[in-house]
């Protein structure tokens, strides 16, 4: 008897959109942790989204960049301390939260400072499009220059806790004292740069202590360094593990009565073997490259923008080509689906590509001509993945 289609057709089917684990926007997301905090304070107008966690008058985000939960829990050597803290995730359910989509830095800052997510803070992607300009917008390293309260608008988490009376702060690097993501992520209450880790645990610590209501936030950011440069299961990404460790130690041990310091992240991360299976040029694929105008977003979550009365096909050819490896979605699917928030403002639909690819396998598009440097790390998020989405909210009390 002949063989039926089914028998030679070995065309594999493309990942349903339905299948993308969506972040918990609204009960268990990055964004929902500083409205949670800051109205277990009595600051007006915010919700405490994440039921399991127990108000406090005084409380620290310690935010490890590239520290993600599948990457802590597969270290417990290098992070003894940060290990020991494991049950108490989440209000202690021992759980993590989720980063929001995409899993990257600009973006999940601005979801962590403004308690909102990308849909509405809109900074949805690594490089998206400026509608006004029609030019890629790194929203990470602000280039080109983009007035950063037109592009976001929103007030910050920090400056509504300010003028509701309780002492705001940020402890972090001289390098971030006045850039645009600072302003528009971060800003509110007063920001104090230190060069040392020793420097930042210990003035945050001091920050905690100088009001009955408190609210402070350091950072840390060679984790993700280490990742991309080496991986994160590198000596060097090892290394900077330890030493992050001991830096959470040493501000556990000094916060002041009535305080409770959680430690999270703004994404884990992946690492992708360096070769042609796994890393897929766009600058070498004139299927990928037909029809698209700009190539936004990173090597695991790519924002594509079409030519104009391309969108169809584009999605199309990305579907047939990347579907097996990559949630492909257009924009109007992901906005449905949650991807970027149960809502997208009208200012932010435009950003977003006319179509969306999310990694699901341990693959990268990149763009060796275009991203050369980027195309060259060992370490990646951005997608929606167990190992770049999920963040660890380790807490101490006092």
């Amino acid at each position: 008897m002949p063989a039926g289609p089914a028998a030679w057709d070995t065309d594999p089917e493309p990942l349903a959109i339905a299948s993308a684990p969506v972040p918990e926007y609204g009960s268990g997301s990055l964004a929902d942790l500083l409205p949670t905090l800051a109205a277990g304070m009595g600051v007006p107008g915010l919700t405490a989204a994440i039921p399991e966690l127990t108000p406090a008058d005084r409380n620290c985000v310690f935010l490890i960049d590239g520290l993600g939960w599948e990457q802590l829990k597969a270290h417990p050597e290098d992070a003894p301390f940060l290990t020991s803290l494991l049950a108490t995730s989440r209000g202690g359910t021992g759980r993590p939260l989720t980063a929001g989509y995409p899993a990257t830095t600009a973006t999940s800052l601005a979801s962590v400072g403004t308690g909102l997510p990308p849909g509405a803070h809109g900074m949805p992607g690594y490089t998206v499009r400026n509608p006004e300009t029609g030019e890629l917008m790194n929203q990470l390293r602000w280039k080109p220059w983009t007035d950063p309260h037109l592009w976001q608008p929103r007030p910050t988490v920090f400056r509504l806790a300010q003028e509701a009376g309780v002492h705001a702060a940020q402890v972090s690097s001289p390098t971030f004292a006045d850039t645009p993501l600072t302003k528009v992520a971060l800003s509110g209450g007063t920001f104090h740069g230190r060069l040392s880790g020793e420097e930042r645990m210990d003035l945050a610590a001091e920050q905690l202590a100088a009001g009955d209501r408190s609210l402070v936030y350091t950072y840390y950011a060679e984790v993700d360094g280490a990742g991309h440069r080496f991986g994160v299961d590198s000596d060097a990404w090892r290394g900077q593990l330890g030493h992050v460790d001991r830096l959470v130690q040493r501000l556990a041990e000094q916060l002041p009565p009535r305080s409770a310091l959680y430690v999270t992240a703004d994404h884990g991360m992946i690492d992708v073997p360096f070769d042609e299976e796994h890393r897929i040029d766009f600058d070498e694929d004139w299927e990928l490259r037909a029809g698209v105008a700009l190539l936004g977003g990173e090597g695991r979550a790519r924002h594509v923008y079409a030519l104009p009365g391309a969108r169809n096909d584009v999605l199309t050819c990305w579907r047939e080509v990347l579907g097996d490896r990559f949630w492909v979605a257009s924009r109007d699917e992901a906005i449905a689906a949650g991807w970027f928030g149960p809502q997208v403002d009208a200012r932010v639909y435009d950003r977003i590509g006319d179509v969306i690819a999310a990694a699901y396998d341990d693959v990268l598009l990149i763009a060796s001509e275009r991203e050369p440097n980027e195309s060259a790390m060992a370490g990646n998020h951005g997608s929606m993945t167990p190992a770049e989405q999920l963040v660890p909210l380790l807490e101490v009390r006092t």
